[in-house]
C-alpha cells in the first residue's frame, strides 16, 4: 500500500503527535505519496536523512515565497497538455500522477492535484506534432509518463514513431528510482516493439547515491535490454546532494549502471520548494566543479543548468567581479542559442530575474 496519510507514515517512521499533525497539514495542501519501496530507503533514526527530505512533507513547505510556474510553462502551451518552448522540442504532459510526490517537484501546482493542464485531446496533441516539422523530438512527461498504462504508452508510440521528422522520443520518469517494480516484463516488451523503429530515451532522476540500489540498477538494465537509452538529470538540493563527495559518488555510480548523467539542474524557486531546497548558484558552481574533480571524464559529462523563462541556461563560472557567467544552452528565441552573458548576483542568489539584462 502506498503511503498517502500521516497515519500510515506513523507505522513506519517514529514521529511525535505534533510532527504527524504537521505532516498531514502539509499533505492536505501538497499531496503525499510514497511507495513502500522508497520508504524502505529512509533511515528512520535520522530526521535529516536525505531520502526522507525528498519524500516526507515538512512544515517549511508552507512558508511564503516563490511561484508555481518558474519557467513560463503556461506561456509555452500551444494546445492543452502540449508545450512548445524550444524550436525542435515538444513536451506533452501525459498525466498528473507520480509514483511518489517528490517534495522538490517543480510542478507542485499540478502533480497529484489537478488535470487541467494534462493532454486531454490525443488527436490535437499528435496532430500539432505532425504539422510542425521543425519538431525533431518529443518529451512525454507529467507527472510521470510511466504512470500511464502500457496501453496508453503504446498508443503514444504508435502515433509518434511513424512521424518522419521525429528523430527520437523521450519518456520522463522517476519510476526506476521510486518504484522500480514498474519496470516489469510487460512494459519492457511494449517499449521493445518500438525501439527498432525510433530511438527511445528514458530520462530519470537519481539525486542521491543511496537511491542506486540493486533494484534500481536492475530496472535501468531492463530498460537498456529493451533498447532504450537511459539518461539522468539530477537536481541540486540542499541537504540532499549539496556536497561534492556525495554528488561525485552519485555521478560516478550512475555511469557504472549505464544511466548516463547529462544535467545537474539548479532547483527552481517554486512555492513550497525554494525555502527548503535551493542552493545559491555561487555555491552550486563550487559544488559541481569540486565533484567533477573527484571523478573521471565519462562521469562528469554534465552541464549545470537553470530552466529560465528565456531558456535553459548553462551556469558556467564566477568571473571574480561579482558576476556569474551563463550560456544559452537552449533558448525560446533561437537566435540566443549559444549566447554567453554575465549577470550580477548576490552570494546567496539562487535564481535570475524573469527579465534578463544581458551583459
Amino acid at each position: 500500500m502506498w503511503i498517502t496519510t500521516a497515519a500510515q507514515l506513523a507505522e513506519k517512521l517514529p514521529m511525535t503527535a505534533e510532527e504527524l499533525a504537521a505532516v498531514q497539514a502539509v499533505a492536505d495542501r501538497y499531496p503525499m505519496c510514497i511507495t513502500p519501496y522508497y520508504l524502505g530507503l529512509i533511515d528512520p533514526n535520522d530526521p535529516d536523512d536525505p531520502i526522507r527530505k525528498m519524500a516526507v512533507p515538512a512544515p517549511i513547505e508552507e512558508e511564503e515565497g516563490g511561484s508555481f510556474d518558474t519557467s513560463g510553462e503556461q506561456s509555452n502551451t500551444r494546445v492543452p497538455g502540449l508545450q512548445h518552448k524550444y524550436l525542435q522540442t515538444a513536451m506533452v504532459l501525459t498525466t498528473n500522477r507520480c509514483a511518489m510526490y517528490c517534495r522538490h517537484c517543480f510542478r507542485k501546482r499540478l502533480v497529484g492535484l489537478t488535470d487541467e493542464e494534462i493532454a486531454a485531446n490525443f488527436g490535437r496533441v499528435t496532430g500539432y506534432i505532425r504539422e510542425h516539422r521543425e519538431i525533431t523530438n518529443v518529451l512525454l512527461s507529467g507527472g510521470d509518463s510511466f504512470l500511464n498504462s502500457d496501453e496508453t504508452i503504446a498508443r503514444y508510440l504508435d502515433a509518434l514513431t511513424p512521424i518522419d521528422h521525429l528523430r527520437y522520443i523521450r519518456f520522463g520518469t522517476r519510476t526506476p528510482v521510486t518504484w522500480p517494480e514498474r519496470i516489469d516484463g510487460a512494459l519492457c516488451e511494449t517499449l521493445a516493439r518500438y525501439t527498432s523503429k525510433k530511438t527511445v530515451f528514458v530520462v530519470t532522476q537519481f539525486n542521491h547515491p543511496r537511491e542506486i540500489t540493486p533494484e534500481a540498477a536492475a530496472a535501468v538494465a531492463a530498460l537498456r535490454r529493451a533498447g532504450c537509452i537511459v539518461r539522468n538529470q539530477t537536481v541540486l538540493l540542499r541537504g540532499v546532494n549539496d556536497d561534492p563527495a556525495v554528488l561525485g559518488e552519485l555521478l560516478a555510480s550512475l555511469t557504472g549502471i549505464g544511466c548516463l548523467p547529462y544535467y545537474i539542474f539548479q532547483c527552481r524557486p517554486v512555492t513550497g520548494v525554494k525555502n527548503m531546497f535551493q542552493v545559491p548558484m555561487e555555491q552550486g558552481i563550487e559544488i559541481v566543479e569540486n565533484a567533477k574533480r573527484l571523478i573521471s571524464g565519462m562521469d562528469k559529462a554534465v552541464k549545470y543548468c537553470l530552466s529560465h523563462p528565456a531558456g535553459k541556461l548553462e551556469i558556467l563560472t564566477k568571473t571574480g567581479e561579482g558576476e556569474l557567467l551563463f550560456r544559452f544552452h537552449e533558448a525560446k528565441d533561437p537566435a540566443r542559442c549559444g549566447q554567453v552573458f554575465r549577470h550580477k548576483t548576490l552570494p546567496d542568489g539562487c535564481w535570475l530575474p524573469d527579465e534578463l539584462t544581458l551583459g
